[in-house]
């Protein structure tokens, strides 16, 4: 399996635009939230307090992998999920309307978002080649934010050093 710089470097290499990286920081959290709210139907509620839903069970997953990769990156990623199924269990508990609405809205324009993001870019999505990139993207985003507090320069400086530094493209032709 990768390591957390070998991740992280791939996707990278897609993502060296400045406002490629800015236009993620706003789709890619519209993205993930979509998806727990829209995994957040049905509820099981059984011997426990906290309703069991397909957003629970793939947000464990997921912390565990992203926990797996660097204990600390995951432990924030963690308190991220537990924010939103908090915000998706109460979408969900609202009208089908409001919900689908919600959840359908924030995909379609989280993606919008992404694709502006790519077209400055000059490349197409990383998860186009590996659908890795549809699990690595929010991390991305933590990392990111953590290296413009100046949070882990060594995993910036092993990422810089195999895909180079973020810059603003200039157009050709």
């Amino acid at each position: 399996m990768k390591t957390l710089n070998e991740h992280l470097a791939q996707y990278a290499a897609y993502h060296r635009d400045a406002r490629n990286i800015a236009t993620h920081f706003v789709g890619i959290p519209m993205i993930f939230l979509s998806i727990i709210v829209l995994l957040s139907r049905p509820a099981f509620v059984g011997l426990t307090a906290v309703p069991i839903t397909p957003a629970l069970v793939l947000s464990c997953m997921v912390a565990i992998y992203y926990l797996w990769l660097d204990v600390r990156y995951g432990l924030v990623m963690a308190g991220v999920f537990v924010v939103c199924l908090l915000v998706a269990n109460e979408l969900a508990a609202q009208s089908t309307t409001l919900w689908l609405s919600m959840g359908i809205g924030l995909f379609v324009v989280g993606w919008i978002i992404q694709f502006i993001g790519h077209y400055y870019e000059g490349k197409k999505p990383a998860f186009v080649d590996d659908l890795m990139g549809l699990l690595i993207g929010p991390l991305f985003i933590l990392v990111e934010f953590g290296f413009a507090l100046r949070l882990r320069k060594e995993v910036q400086l092993a990422i810089e050093a195999q895909v180079g530094k973020v810059h603003i493209r200039k157009k050709t032709g």
